[in-house]
């Protein structure tokens, strides 16, 4: 006669897993109110866990929106690395490469526009949001350089001046459209003006 078996423990939720799950609360309670209206034991609760949890793994709310940049940034960055760089970049190449700061942003709304305003007040957010927004200034600038030693690019462009510019503008652009604010244009037409208006800058024409 065989002997039962033991019926088996779930196995617990790791560290890892219990950071993820503060993260994704805060992220869905941000849909609902500004991060300032949002509790640390409401987050805690959301992600089953007690409030002493919370502060083992996140100093404060404001870390995890930290976490919630480095998130978009790595699905950002991941989303550009699978973009091949051609030898000649057409408007589609352009667009493509926009449609992934228009389509992250979108997609984790709540969070574009928490950090936004958060940055203005947040030192560690600013400091980080300009490191990151640095690597996206430099990458455009080396492909702008490149096309100008090609001929495709205007002569009188300075690669680096405009490339600052066009990266922020990218992100009030986005902003402004996510947080319907007036003059902003709508979602679905934000990304064929930015479109139009980098290939204006580097090359003169919306398409080159």
């Amino acid at each position: 006669m065989s002997t039962p078996q033991r019926a088996r423990r779930a196995p617990r939720p790791s560290g890892e897993d219990r950071q993820r799950a503060i993260v994704d609360a805060v992220e869905d309670l941000l849909r609902t109110r500004p991060l300032a209206e949002i509790s640390i034991d409401e987050v805690a609760a959301a992600a089953g866990l007690s409030r002493s949890a919370f502060y083992f793994y996140f100093g404060s709310k404001q870390a995890v929106l930290l976490e919630l940049l480095d998130r978009m940034v790595a699905e950002v960055d991941a989303r550009l690395a699978a973009l091949p760089l051609p030898d000649e970049p057409s408007r589609d190449w352009w667009r493509s490469c926009l449609a992934v700061f228009v389509d992250v942003f979108g997609a984790h709304r709540a969070v574009s526009l928490s950090l936004a305003e958060a940055r203005a007040t947040v030192p560690e957010l600013r400091e980080e949001w300009s490191r990151r927004l640095a690597g996206w200034v430099d990458l455009t600038t080396a492909t702008i350089a490149a096309e100008q030693r090609r001929g495709r690019a205007g002569a009188v462009v300075d690669p680096r001046a405009t490339s600052v510019l066009l990266n922020t503008m990218n992100e009030r652009a986005i902003a402004a459209s996510l947080a319907g604010e007036e003059p902003s244009l709508p979602p679905g037409s934000v990304l064929d003006a930015l479109t139009d208006l980098w290939c204006t800058a580097v090359y003169g024409t919306p398409d080159p």
